[in-house]
């Protein structure tokens, strides 16, 4: 007997585990499976650059719930109907993407793209930098991967600022960027693509970093002003490590590949060993959550 699938996830691992239940695995790696009809519960596979994982949502007439795994779901957004709950991956990311960050700011501050190029040249250029130490860091998006991020510079002996859509205790409001922003040597971008975020890192934001700041970006590409950003990369005032970039992924002859004072990594934030078994704790007790009738955890578009 053919059983009809009600909830459909990218995780094999997760899969075993709801093996009591109405489940299917659809991953990307595979042609979408033909009956979607009774499928209530939708997580999306991983890869937000494809579409081709959100256009069966259309395909659904009984769909309830989309989750996704990425932090991020900006690229969900236009596939939503009314009534859908939108849920996200909220902590499945933060130790890898917290890994990066720091990894490019101490790239960054310690002149390492400068010691492998010299390197893949055969020269010994050794020279001073900025290093880590006694730095002022301030995370932009203090969300659970922002807090990620502060939790792995503990060790750093840096001094840490916090800036977050509204103020609460020891945190800054987004309205005091202008204030807060001259003071620190390392700004690290965290905060999800939202139409308040989108464009964030403008003229004016870069103004206010202070001669010589490091700009790290493991949010999204489109926070950030890329023409903006060129300005002031061109110039020799600012300093960039950016793991997304708009465009992106970053075509061949962009500016951004040849412009001074950048590093640049492929969006590889999440891509860590980490991944798949938080992917799959997740994705196992949302199903169960949504199975039993109980609330789903990190709901971002309610119904």
């Amino acid at each position: 007997m053919i059983v009809a699938v009600r909830f459909l996830i990218p995780h094999r691992d997760a899969l075993a585990e709801l093996g009591d239940l109405e489940v299917g695995l659809y991953d990307g790696t595979r042609p979408v499976p033909e009956d979607l009809d009774a499928v209530e519960f939708y997580a999306v596979p991983y890869g937000i650059s494809d579409p081709r994982f959100c256009e069966p949502i259309a395909r659904m007439p009984r769909l309830a719930v989309v989750q996704t795994v990425t932090a991020g779901y900006d690229h969900v957004l236009p596939y939503l109907r009314p009534g859908l709950t939108l849920a996200n991956g909220r902590g499945v990311h933060d130790a890898a993407t917290a890994e990066l960050a720091v990894a490019l700011v101490l790239a960054a501050r310690r002149r390492l793209p400068d010691f492998v190029r010299a390197g893949a040249e055969g020269r010994w250029s050794s020279g001073w930098s900025a290093g880590l130490a006694d730095a002022r860091v301030l995370i932009v998006g203090y969300g659970s991967i922002g807090a990620a991020i502060e939790r792995r510079l503990a060790g750093f002996e840096v001094e840490i600022s916090r800036v977050a859509r509204n103020a609460r205790p020891g945190v800054h409001p987004i309205s005091e960027l202008p204030e807060v922003l001259p003071h620190a040597d390392v700004v690290i971008l965290a905060t999800a693509l939202t139409p308040e975020t989108e464009g964030l890192v403008d003229k004016a934001f870069l103004a206010w970093m202070a001669d010589g700041a490091l700009l790290v970006n493991v949010s999204r590409g489109r926070v950030v002003d890329t023409e903006a950003l060129l300005a002031e990369l061109g110039a020799g005032r600012l300093h960039a490590a950016l793991d997304v970039t708009e465009p992106e992924p970053l075509p061949a002859g962009h500016p951004l590949w040849s412009a001074p004072n950048v590093l640049i990594s492929p969006h590889a934030g999440g891509l860590t060993a980490a991944l798949a078994p938080r992917a799959r704790r997740l994705l196992v007790d949302q199903v169960r959550r949504y199975a039993a009738g109980k609330p789903l955890a990190n709901v971002v578009v309610g119904p």
